[in-house]
């Protein structure tokens, strides 16, 4: 385990992918989407709710991109409706940098 330079072992922080540009940070520093049982995909900002799970950075460029291509589709192993991706989009407004 890492030492901090007080002597204290470092805490852990566990790191997630964005799936719009790939880039591995801090897994609260990302926006985590879900999908249901039922199949819908919303925003989950516990990071705790049940379902699996995709990541993307609060940026609007990779939001656009995560919503418009079909990676994110592949990530949750599910097909993602029009009108899901718009609710997506206006629920995820607040939480992403850039977006008025």
């Amino acid at each position: 385990m890492k030492t901090s330079n007080s002597g204290t072992a470092a805490k852990h922080v566990p790191q997630r992918t964005c799936v719009a540009c790939r880039r591995v940070t801090g897994k609260r520093s990302l926006i985590r989407l879900v999908r249901t049982a039922s199949g819908e995909v919303e925003l989950d900002t516990t990071g705790r709710k049940e379902g699996r799970g995709a990541y993307i950075c609060p940026v609007r460029s990779c939001w656009e991109k995560a919503l418009k291509g079909k990676q994110l589709e592949v990530t949750l192993r599910s097909g993602i409706t029009q009108a899901n991706r718009d609710k997506l989009w206006k629920s995820g407004g607040d939480l992403i940098e850039g977006v008025a």
